[in-house]
Formats: C-alpha cells, sequence, structure tokens
C-alpha cells in the first residue's frame, strides 16, 4: 500500500477489558512497518521519558501509535493510582475529570499536530472510553460527562474509525486472568464486564459519533491471536480504500 494511502485518518480502538485492543493496535503497527511506513510509538516514548514526545521529535514519522490514558503526567497518576483497586475510591467526578484533562493534553500536543502533518494515528482508548465506563459508576451522568472540557474537544476531533473488538465475557475474563503483570484495575469484574459490553453494543453509543462523522465498527476477536490479527489488518485495508475513494 502506498504511504500517501494512510495519511491525515484518526482511528481509535476501543472496547471493554480482555476484549483485544492491545492486540488489534499492536497488529496495525506491525501492518504499518511491513508497508514500509515509519511508525512513533508515543506509548513506548512516554514509559522511557516520563513525557509526551514534541512535534520535532516524531517529525518524519507516517503513524503514530498512542493510548489512553497516557503514561506520562496526569495519565501516569491515573494508572498508578485512580483506577487501581487499591481502597482508596476516588469518586466518578474526580476520575472523569483527570481522564478529560489527560485526553485534552494528548489531543493538543500529539494527535491534533500529527492529524495536521497527514500522519496516520492509531490509539488504544479515548473519549469512548469514558462515555462507556464513567457513568457506570453513577457519580457522574452522562451530560455532566460530556461537558468536561476535554470531552468537548475530543468529540469535536472525533476518530475517522472508532473500531470495537466484541467477545464474550468468559473470554474477556480469561484473557485477563493470564495477563502476567496485572492492571489490578477496579473495572476487570464479571459484573462491571458484562454491563460495560452492553453500553458498547448499543445503538446510542454508535449514535454519539455516528452523528458527528465518525464509522463505528465492530471486530469479533473471539479467534485465535494470529486469526484476530489477520481479520483486523483486513479491517483496516478495507477502510483505508473506502477513505481514499470518499
Amino acid at each position: 500500500m502506498a504511504k500517501h494511502r494512510t495519511r491525515g485518518t484518526f482511528i481509535i480502538v476501543d472496547g471493554i477489558d480482555g476484549s483485544g485492543k492491545g492486540t488489534v493496535v499492536d497488529a496495525y503497527a506491525t501492518w504499518a512497518e511491513e508497508q514500509g511506513l515509519r511508525v512513533f510509538d508515543v506509548r513506548d516514548f512516554a514509559k522511557a521519558h516520563q513525557r509526551l514526545p514534541e512535534p520535532a521529535e516524531w517529525r518524519g514519522s507516517d503513524v503514530i501509535v498512542s493510548a489512553e490514558p497516557t503514561h506520562a503526567g496526569i495519565g501516569r497518576v491515573i494508572r498508578e493510582e485512580i483506577i487501581k483497586d487499591n481502597g482508596r475510591n476516588y469518586t466518578g467526578r474526580a476520575a472523569a475529570e483527570a481522564f478529560a484533562l489527560d485526553r485534552l493534553v494528548l489531543y493538543t500536543q500529539v494527535i491534533l499536530p500529527a492529524l495536521a502533518a497527514g500522519l496516520l494515528v492509531i490509539q488504544e482508548r479515548g473519549v469512548s472510553s469514558s462515555i462507556a465506563y464513567q457513568p457506570l459508576q453513577k457519580l457522574i451522568t452522562l451530560p455532566q460527562l460530556l461537558r468536561l472540557e476535554g470531552n468537548q474537544f475530543a468529540l469535536t476531533h472525533r476518530p475517522d474509525l472508532l473500531l470495537i473488538p466484541v467477545c464474550p465475557i468468559a473470554v474477556a475474563l480469561r484473557r485477563l486472568g493470564k495477563r502476567s503483570k496485572k492492571d489490578e484495575a477496579i473495572f476487570e469484574k464479571r459484573a462491571f464486564l458484562t454491563k460495560l459490553d452492553v453500553r458498547y453494543r448499543s445503538p446510542w453509543f454508535a449514535k454519539i459519533f455516528r452523528q458527528r462523522g465518525s464509522i463505528v465498527g465492530f471486530l469479533d476477536t473471539n479467534d485465535t491471536l494470529a486469526e484476530t490479527q489477520n481479520e483486523a489488518v483486513a479491517y483496516m485495508n478495507a477502510f483505508l480504500t473506502r477513505a481514499i475513494k470518499r
């Protein structure tokens, strides 16, 4: 695939814990490298440098790979403290505000400059995660959530494609149980995942993005690792082909 075909496109991969989001995003990074594209992984950079990259540090790349929450600044606090099952019980409002601010910084510093430069941006999780997860805590309503500045900003700059990996809850839990490094996130429980799965598959959820111009698609990840990777890449190629023709 020619490099120009992947320019200026924003893809978010999002779903319940254990659904295969990371597998899909990593498959896309591998796919891009196999196409001869230069990939800059914001996740790895932030882990190594404890900050987000400046544009000069990813300039010359063709593809940006990122994730929310970030691995720097506010995002690091979210990962290491706020969403941990540590008994400190941060309110849904506090968590929502932290996620929204982390998102605002990521979009302002990395995502929008990369898109303006014509890059393909592939991200694991996004404002879609906040919409799905945070109202379930019942400490912030969906209207309140959507009014937070970082969330409004992200929806204004909605993804071209929101791809939702789906699989049975039992499969997701089995995958989570096999992870060598446990996140200890409060959301990795059967009851919560079941409610969450319903939200991700609901028409009202897709409508939030479709009415803003996003394509919302679902990818069955109840297969082997290799099958999921191949199906994800096939979906990517089909989407980019349609995007070029529009």
